[in-house]
């Protein structure tokens, strides 16, 4: 009868029956700790615990706020063969990037870093507070570094216009691959012509579809069939 009781005990709660772990306690403080069989006693009444802490799925602190911010797991690989589209936001505090002299910082950032470590600058439009860019790369860490430079170019020359230090980009960057060939024209007519500008026959200054930027060496022809049968259509 205890027996069955204790099995029904354990089968419905996980853990030992009571009477089991007090007379397993007992022996273990009063009786010979080099007995054998208290120590298959105690193996065979584990007791599963409950543990908190450590690595599992979804562990870590959530994000908050208005903007949860870009996901910090891996990203996925990158054929060159796709185009990205990349989006890169500023910090509240940073001027509005449409101005002469922000525009100037980015634009110059641009033509430096761009051709480094496989990455190709394309496409951009400068926002407000936010950047724009049709990109090509080699590879995921392709991307990933040539970003990491620009992002690095663009903040540094952005604080010394401002004449201040710290963080100036909200998070990283937010990168959308290309895989169709209406992906790739629906996002360029929208980094492309998006803005301002003062008509509708009139292309946006802060863009890489004005006509002044043409020649400037801030961006490169496109290598990829997606996004060269794009521009030849637009």
């Amino acid at each position: 009868m205890g027996r069955t009781l204790a099995g029904n005990w354990r089968e419905s709660t996980g853990s030992p029956h009571p009477r089991h772990l007090h007379s397993l306690l007992f022996r273990l403080t009063f009786c010979d700790p080099h007995d054998i069989s208290l120590i298959k006693m105690s193996r065979q009444l584990g007791l599963n615990l409950r543990r908190w802490g450590g690595a599992r799925p979804g562990a870590g602190r959530k994000p908050t706020g208005e903007r949860a911010g870009v996901s910090h797991r891996a990203r996925p690989a990158l054929a060159r063969r796709f185009p990205v589209h990349v989006t890169l936001r500023v910090r509240r505090e940073v001027y509005s990037l449409r101005s002469r002299r922000c525009f100037g910082v980015i634009r110059r950032a641009f033509a430096a870093q761009n051709g480094r470590f496989g990455f190709r600058l394309n496409q951009y439009s400068v926002q407000g507070n936010h950047l724009h860019l049709i990109v090509e790369a080699e590879s995921r860490e392709s991307l990933s570094r040539g970003m990491q430079g620009l992002a690095i170019r663009i903040a540094k020359g952005l604080n010394r216009l401002m004449q201040r230090r710290g963080t100036v980009f909200a998070d990283h960057y937010h990168a959308h691959i290309l895989r169709t060939p209406s992906e790739v024209r629906n996002i360029h007519k929208h980094a492309a012509q998006t803005g301002r500008p003062i008509s509708r026959h009139i292309a946006d200054r802060y863009s890489s579809a004005a006509p002044d930027a043409a020649g400037l060496p801030a961006v490169v022809a496109p290598r990829t069939w997606l996004l060269h049968s794009a521009l030849s259509r637009s």
